[in-house]
């Protein structure tokens, strides 16, 4: 069962229309148990300027179990892309201020490991080409169906999450995350961890042997909110470090001075 995106850059639709597409063409949900479809979560940006399509777009990848930002232009979503937090990132191409492919450009540049799927109502060979060529990973044709748009997404993060081919299992030294299960271990030693607690080490996890700065950590954990300082980060560091912390053994996660932090790979 398809639900069709059909609101396109230059096509008015008017509210009563849009939610009777809506009804006509349901969304089916996320898979349930025992489908073979398993979803990791992911940190997911949606760069888009149309308003509805990107509350459905949010919606829809929010009852998935992902986490979403979003942004209505093309500066406003590169500044959030280049913080590198994100597993994903949706662009369409058309966007008020820098369009999808320079938003390609500037990431690639960046050597952010994000991956990027450009959404067009362009269809013409050499259009594909331009946006696979400006650095996109993949090149979704509007209208698209939900289910297409997930497939992709979950095909994205097979292939970027962990090469070696197990995108549900981060490992770091003798640390070891179960994104399905939702289990931590060091060693052979379950760990017990805060839901803040996870995210941080989830992470650090995806960057082992990288610095990371206070922001970057605070955009990743607390999603960008107003009223969190960086001095939280230090003191979340702190618990993690205690949970982590085994007799005889350095500590996993490391100071870098000036800059914030970094988990031993």
């Amino acid at each position: 069962m398809e639900l069709s995106v059909k609101m396109m850059k230059n096509q008015s639709v008017e509210p009563a229309s849009a939610l009777s597409k809506m009804a006509a063409h349901p969304y089916p949900g996320p898979p349930k148990e025992g489908s073979g479809i398993i979803n990791p979560a992911m940190r997911i940006l949606l760069i888009e300027d149309d308003s509805r399509l990107l509350r459905l777009e949010k919606q829809v990848l929010e009852e998935e179990g992902h986490t979403i930002d979003t942004a209505a232009d093309g500066d406003t979503g590169l500044e959030l892309a280049l913080r590198g937090t994100y597993d994903v990132a949706v662009i369409d191409w058309m966007l008020p201020g820098r369009d999808g492919p320079a938003i390609c450009r500037a990431v690639r540049a960046a050597h952010l490991p994000t991956a990027l799927l450009l959404l067009t109502a362009r269809t013409q060979v050499e259009d594909r080409v331009a946006g696979l060529d400006s650095g996109a990973d993949d090149y979704l044709s509007k209208p698209f169906a939900f289910d297409e748009l997930l497939a992709r997404i979950r095909a994205l993060s097979r292939r970027f999450l962990d090469p070696a081919g197990d995108s549900f299992e981060l490992r770091a030294g003798d640390l070891v995350m179960d994104l399905r299960a939702h289990t931590a271990r060091r060693g052979d030693s379950p760990l017990d961890l805060s839901a803040t607690e996870w995210k941080l080490l989830e992470y650090m996890m995806r960057h082992p042997g990288q610095s990371l700065t206070r922001g970057q950590i605070l955009d990743y954990v607390w999603s960008f909110e107003c009223d969190v300082q960086p001095t939280l980060v230090d003191v979340y560091i702190s618990y993690l470090r205690a949970k982590l912390r085994r007799p005889g053994l350095p500590d996993t996660v490391e100071t870098v001075r000036g800059v914030g932090y970094r988990l031993r790979a």
